[in-house]
């Protein structure tokens, strides 16, 4: 009755459109004030119940600060993925190889100064851990490199040899050192090369884990072979068997690393590890890595040119063929333990010396077809050369019939300074034997 006497009141009694406009006023706002105050409802509703309860769960499970006192080894563990290596490589993940804490707890020798800044892990964890860490000393040395120390320590068990760097190093060091490190890794196993068992990078001091060998180099113990020989009963055990079955180790070896695109031009006794087994296992790679990573002349590692190949001396670049030639005067290095080759040639003159046809001499202790091996690896040219797998295969075949009963004997005893000279280091270094 309100509403029509409103409509009266605002319309002419007989203008029935005003009157009809009016109403569907009344009609359309009511109901459209309802649905806009049912919308807001329902989204409020919606907002209470997906934020609400999220929230409140946010603030349960909030974590305490990481510098919190409260923080235990896990918890320190648990952010290890933040941080960074120190300029690592592409190659070498950090964290992938940060699994050799050092324990200083157990050193029973006191080193200086390299252990005294490790970082002390070996509360956090233990598996793993370095314990009987002692200094490696230097039997041998002509290039010495003061950037990194050698240390023989166990772990797990096992006998290995951590490669530190020394803690001052500038960040070009540190690159080249982890840079090495990839490298080998890139490398990939063999089981005539050393393992490097890891790497540790995220915090200094850097430093390479190798499994151990016991006898060290090989040109180290031909010439312990030598000295044992003074006596009546000898600890060594070279044979002209033992030399096809180490050669061949070695020659295994260099045949995967041409197979990874890889060649040595660093072959030779020093450069050989031996185990404690005997068995012969191939290293010397930093010639390869600064090849790498570096404009290197072909043929200024003067420290090697008795070793290298003419071509090489020749200043012509290093390749599988004249690792082979190196491999023939590796043999000749085993079977007169440990003499030079062409070690009454200058070095200056060595080039010049094979240009004339000029070979090396079958040496007393070595027999026919271990020399003929020598020859097949010193053809002058490249190409008439073995190569590393019918190297192989000559090594196999021979090691059926050689002699593996008379240990070889050499009477002169070592003379380092003769060695050295005739050598060729007097050349290039001033040496020092430590």
């Amino acid at each position: 009755m309100s509403s029509n006497s409103t409509a009266d009141n605002l319309c002419a009694p007989y203008d029935h459109l005003c009157i009809v406009l009016l109403h569907m006023q009344a009609v359309i706002i009511v109901p459209t004030v309802l649905l806009l105050g049912t919308l807001i409802t329902l989204l409020a509703l919606c907002l209470l119940k997906y934020y609400g309860p999220k929230h409140n769960q946010t603030q349960i499970k909030a974590p305490k600060p990481y510098h919190s006192s409260s923080n235990g080894p896990n918890q320190r563990h648990s952010h290890r993925h933040h941080l960074q290596g120190v300029d690592a490589p592409v190659g070498i993940n950090p964290l992938e190889h940060e699994e050799f804490p050092m324990s200083v707890q157990q050193v029973q020798q006191i080193v200086r100064p390299t252990l005294a800044a490790v970082p002390q892990m070996s509360t956090e964890r233990h598996h793993g851990a370095f314990n009987q860490v002692t200094a490696l000393p230097v039997s041998f040395s002509i290039r010495h490199n003061d950037t990194v120390s050698l240390y023989r320590a166990s772990m797990d068990n096992r006998e290995v040899i951590l490669r530190v760097l020394k803690e001052k190093a500038n960040s070009s060091e540190k690159q080249h050192f982890l840079g090495f490190a990839s490298f080998v890794s890139g490398l990939g196993r063999h089981p005539s090369l050393p393992e490097l068992l890891g790497v540790v990078s995220v915090q200094p001091p850097l430093m390479m884990v190798v499994e151990e060998l016991q006898h060290r180099d090989l040109l180290g113990y031909l010439w312990r072979c030598r000295q044992d020989n003074s006596g009546l009963e000898s600890s060594c055990e070279m044979t002209e068997k033992r030399i096809f079955t180490m050669a061949g180790q070695v020659a295994s070896a260099l045949e995967y690393l041409h197979s990874q695109n890889c060649i040595h031009g660093n072959v030779g006794a020093h450069s050989v590890l031996v185990g404690g087994d005997l068995t012969a296992k191939l290293w010397g790679l930093g010639p390869a890595y600064r090849r790498r990573t570096q404009a290197v002349t072909p043929g200024q590692d003067m420290e090697m040119r008795k070793w290298q190949a003419p071509e090489v001396l020749g200043r012509r670049a290093v390749s599988q063929s004249s690792d082979v030639w190196s491999f023939g005067l590796l043999l000749y290095e085993m079977v007169t333990l440990g003499d030079p080759p062409f070690a009454q040639i200058v070095a200056n003159e060595l080039l010049q010396y094979l240009q004339r046809g000029k070979h090396l001499k079958r040496p007393a202790t070595c027999s026919n077809s271990l020399y003929s091996i020598i020859k097949a690896c010193s053809n002058w040219r490249p190409e008439q050369r073995l190569s590393t797998l019918e190297l192989i295969t000559t090594l196999q075949e021979g090691e059926k019939s050689a002699n593996g009963r008379t240990v070889l004997r050499v009477p002169e005893p070592l003379d380092i300074e003769k060695y050295l000279r005739e050598a060729g280091y007097e050349e290039a270094y001033n040496y020092a034997v430590l």
